[in-house]
Order: structure tokens, then C-alpha cells, then sequence
């Protein structure tokens, strides 16, 4: 009978023994779960210095901009390279020369004279003196063009002027470079004055 006791007292004094083996593989496997969130945290943390690296890198690289071409070294400052100045398309292949001037026609204008109380006016013919450096046929070609701007630049500059303004010779010569002035500012901004005087054709004054 003790001996039969004894054999059963030996699983109980083994019981503390086993509880605690069942726990270590828990607390192991417990341990090994952590292991593989660490990695994913390190790959994330290596991957995004790395993504920040690249682009820095390729910020770094970008082609600039390529730079506007300069424009030529005989182009005026206030012309354009897509829009050169009208005297330059206009050049006429043969040299300058004064044989070479040729002429141009304006229609008639009649204008109502600043004369207060009184109703007078003035008819003008004019006929323009071209220089030999621009072509006779471009330039015809861009006169006629021009056309209503000089009609109206002609109309605004008699109607500014008086029955007295308009009488003698000093007087008439005084308008006829006045309008020559006005056309060449106008049609020439950026060259020295291409239209070379006004003939009177007609000037009557009623």
C-alpha cells in the first residue's frame, strides 16, 4: 500500500513542472510574433528615406528652362523678333538714291475749319513723296493699307486749323511738313522719316 501511494504521489509533485513547460512555448512564440512587425517597421522606415533621396535627386535634375534667344544686334529695341518694323519690310533692293523717289495719291479730305460762328471748311489733295529706300510696289501695297489711318490723321489735323492758319506761303508750308511730321510718327515710329514731303494738289478753302 505505500508503495502505491507513492506512485501516486508522483505525477502530483510533477504537475508545477508541467504547467510551467506549457507556458514557455506560449511566452516563445509570443517573442517570435514581435520579430516580424520590427522588420516590416525597419523595411518601411529604409524604403521611405530612400523614396524622399530619389526625389531630391530628380528634383535636382530637372532640365532648366532653355533661355529666350537674344534678338538680333541690329534690331531696335522697341521691335519685336516676330514683328519686324514696316521700313524694314518694305527695303527696296536697289541703293538709295534721290532719282529713285516715287509717288503716292491720297483721296481727297474736306474738314470743317476751327472757326467759331462760322461755318468754313477745307478740300485737300495730297499726293506723298516716298523715299527711294523702300520698294514702289510693297510700299503702294502698304499705302493703300493705310489708307483710312491717313485719311483720318489728315481730317483731325486741318480741323484743328483756322481760315487765317491757312493763308500765304509760310503758312502752307507750314502744313505740309505739320502733315508730313504727322504721317512719318505714324507710319515710321521706329526709322528715320521715310516720306520725304506733301505736294498740294488741291487746297481750297470756302
Amino acid at each position: 500500500m505505500a508503495k502505491e501511494e507513492k506512485a501516486d504521489e508522483k505525477p502530483q509533485a510533477n504537475a508545477p513542472d508541467q504547467a510551467a513547460a506549457a507556458d514557455k512555448p506560449a511566452e516563445k512564440g509570443k517573442g517570435n510574433s514581435i520579430v516580424p512587425w520590427i522588420i516590416i517597421a525597419a523595411v518601411v522606415v529604409v524604403a521611405a528615406g530612400a523614396g524622399l533621396g530619389l526625389g531630391r535627386l530628380f528634383a535636382g535634375s530637372k532640365p532648366q528652362a532653355a533661355a529666350a534667344p537674344a534678338p538680333p544686334a541690329n534690331q531696335p529695341a522697341t521691335q519685336t523678333a516676330d514683328k519686324p518694323a514696316a521700313a524694314e519690310q518694305l527695303k527696296s533692293d536697289a541703293p538709295a538714291s534721290p532719282d529713285n523717289i516715287w509717288y503716292f495719291d491720297l483721296d481727297p479730305v474736306v474738314a470743317n475749319l476751327d472757326e467759331p460762328g462760322a461755318t468754313r471748311y477745307v478740300r485737300a489733295t495730297l499726293t506723298l513723296e516716298m523715299s527711294g529706300e523702300i520698294s514702289p510696289d510693297k510700299g503702294k501695297t502698304f499705302l493703300e493699307d493705310k489708307k483710312p489711318l491717313l485719311t483720318n490723321l489728315l481730317t483731325i489735323y486741318l480741323a484743328g486749323l483756322n481760315v487765317e492758319a491757312t493763308r500765304g506761303d509760310k503758312n502752307l508750308k507750314r502744313i505740309q511738313s505739320g502733315i508730313c511730321d504727322t504721317f512719318n510718327e505714324r507710319l515710321f515710329p521706329d526709322s528715320k522719316p521715310l516720306i520725304k514731303g506733301i505736294l498740294l494738289k488741291e487746297f481750297a478753302v470756302q
